[in-house]
């Protein structure tokens, strides 16, 4: 079964998990939060009695509530399993400081009968035949090991029952057991007896999670070694340690001053703005800088090529709402570090990346790619004013520009034998109004960060000289790139910019103006642009599609469109028009306050990848300009 839908996560700097809104268990990241992924799938139930397995996840009896603890990455679940008046509250965190994934189980007796409890645990590791996973019972835990990695499943409890092989057979009876204590198995099963509770009884259990890199020969003693350590944490001092810390996390990084709430709207508000504050970290690997753009969704490609890569592109409006919330450290490592270190010699950027910095797999170039980090270097600059940042990553824009001239040349004289870069959605191969929007800010860019640092190069008159001709090398450039665009890219008939060839109307036409500002927003072109995205993009909820004919993932409104409209209506200050789609994104949240990519069009839920790090950016943009 696909597992399309994160409805929770929670994480620290080197694990990170997601759950169903039932409390499921679906994906769990280590060591970095976009690789690698070890869950195929953990079944969690209970016996009750002389019961079959209750699955806690999917019974027809259960009931479920879902909350987070307030201003923090701690996930409570509640599951009343309404035929036994069994309540299970699950309690979901991972420790800061040690890569331990906790799951705390309290079980209260409802009924006025004496229930009988058995915890189980099927466990399946994701494996294949490079990355075979075994079953082994040892130490009175659970170990799944391969050939790099070893999970392991246990409790300060003791283990009443393991099953190495052939579990699916017989869970469903809530029986497991066998005489293997290894096998090749890459699903295996515990249980645990909680114990006979009287009317009104509660009992608690607690269940960890350890993964670890299997180093050394006896790489099995040291993990036992690491279940003993763990077992002796006090899990309670623990639990308040992640409290605090997220607490706290959220209260240092409360970059805009929103009003008290004081209606459903202004919680809901409030609601995603800590959401948001609470996910950019647990999307960030803080070794490198690089940058998720969500977590993933499709691991077998079944609708996409799959999410939780780092592209640049979206990375620059990621980290420029890093900056306006006082992230600005974790924005400076993107750009020094991780931009650095994937530029490649010729001065680009490939599609994009694992957020370690290696290569990810990609299927074409967009030039865009290369455009923005030269921008986003600048707009982090404009917040910092931190004049050796740009000193740092003169260079690494400079090589970019350089690639960049060798682009925009062949589009200027007309020589491309074939297109030449995918546009921003990653679908039309070309030249696209957007990309040649990127270059052009790239290019003012450059002019603006050498308008910043001449002064330091007083005594150098040669570099003065050659900062000169290069400024006016790239103003020629900013001339015919808008010449361009206006000959090329603007339907006369429509009365309106077009994105390529293709002359359909597409939201990233707003690029033009914001973030890249190629034209004035009240120039009349821009104008008649905007009135027909309006009458072509438009749903009839209220969303908008990214283009004409938009069907990918069932063709649903878009959470960044709505932001993008409303950041064109801040720049010509109509904010009342810009609250209208700001609004629409709000209704359109999850019940946690994620924003989604997609918006389905008849539930008003969301649709596709819950929690976009890209929506939830221009999410927190637009809220700072409207508080």
């Amino acid at each position: 079964m696909e597992k399309y839908f994160n409805d929770a996560i929670i994480g620290n700097k080197n694990m990170l998990a997601s759950f169903t809104k039932k409390g499921e268990l679906i994906r769990l990241f280590y060591p970095t939060v976009d690789y690698r992924q070890f869950i195929d799938f953990l079944h969690t139930g209970v016996k009750v009695n002389d019961s079959n397995i209750i699955y806690l996840h999917t019974d027809i009896n259960n009931e479920y509530e879902q909350t987070y603890i307030k201003d923090t990455n701690i996930l409570v679940t509640n599951i009343k399993n309404t035929y036994f008046e069994l309540n299970i509250t699950q309690t979901d965190f991972i420790c800061i400081k040690e890569n331990v994934l906790v799951k705390r189980y309290k079980f209260s007796n409802q009924n006025v009968i004496d229930l009988d409890v058995s915890l189980l645990i099927h466990s399946k590791m994701v494996s294949d035949s490079n990355n075979d996973a075994s079953g082994f019972f040892k130490n009175n835990a659970l170990i799944q090991y391969m050939h790099d990695y070893t999970t392991s499943i246990f409790s300060k409890e003791k283990i009443e029952n393991v099953q190495i092989n052939n579990t699916q057979e017989n869970i469903a009876d809530g029986i497991i057991g066998g005489k293997d204590y290894i096998g090749m198995s890459s699903d295996s099963s515990i249980q645990y007896h909680i114990g006979t509770l009287k009317p009104k009884e509660e009992k608690t259990i607690e269940i960890y999670f350890y993964i670890t890199e299997n180093v050394g020969n006896n790489y099995i003693n040291s993990i036992e070694n690491e279940i003993e350590k763990i077992r002796k944490m006090d899990i309670e001092k623990e639990y308040q340690n992640v409290k605090n810390y997220w607490k706290k996390y959220v209260k240092e990084h409360n970059g805009i001053p929103i009003k008290e709430p004081s209606t459903k709207y202004d919680l809901k508000v409030e609601q995603i703005y800590k959401r948001s504050i609470l996910l950019f970290p647990l999307l960030i690997n803080s070794k490198t800088g690089g940058i998720s753009s969500g977590v993933e969704i499709d691991e077998n490609k079944t609708k996409c090529g799959r999410y939780s890569y780092c592209w640049p592109r979206d990375s620059i409006f990621i980290t420029k709402a890093l900056d306006i919330l006082k992230m600005e450290k974790e924005t400076e490592k993107f750009y020094k570090q991780f931009c650095k270190n994937t530029q490649s010699k010729d001065g680009m950027w490939e599609q994009r990346f694992y957020t370690d910095g290696t290569l990810a797999p990609c299927w074409g170039y967009q030039i865009d790619e290369t455009a923005s980090v030269v921008y986003g270097v600048y707009k982090h600059y404009e917040n910092t004013l931190d004049l050796k940042f740009l000193k740092e990553n003169l260079k690494m824009c400079e090589k970019a520009v350089e690639y960049l001239k060798k682009y925009i040349d062949k589009v200027l004289e007309g020589k491309e034998e074939k297109p030449l870069s995918y546009d921003l959605w990653e679908e039309n191969e070309g030249i696209h109004v957007y990309s040649l929007a990127a270059i052009f800010a790239s290019f003012e860019t450059l002019i603006k960060i050498y308008d910043c640092i001449a002064p330091e190069f007083n005594n150098n008159r040669l570099k003065l000289e050659n900062i000169k001709k290069e400024k006016e090398i790239l103003e020629k450039y900013l001339l015919q790139i808008k010449e361009y665009i206006i000959k090329n890219f603007y339907n006369n008939e429509k009365k309106s910019f077009v994105r390529n060839k293709d002359q359909k109307m597409d939201i990233s036409l707003i690029g033009l103006v914001t973030p890249f500002a190629v034209f004035s927003p009240k120039e009349k072109k821009i104008e008649n642009t905007i009135e027909r995205i309006n009458l072509t993009l438009r749903t009839y909820t209220g969303g908008y599609l990214r283009y004409e004919g938009d069907n990918y993932a069932g063709g649903n409104p878009w959470v960044i469109a709505s932001l993008w409209l409303a950041q064109y209506y801040i720049e010509i200050g109509q904010k009342k028009k810009a609250k209208e789609h700001f609004d629409f994104v709000v209704k359109t949240a999850s019940e946690h306050g994620y924003l989604a990519e997609q918006i389905d069009n008849q539930t008003l839920k969301p649709a596709w990848v819950i929690g976009l790090g890209w929506s939830h950016a221009m999410f927190i943009n637009i809220l700072q300009q409207l508080v």
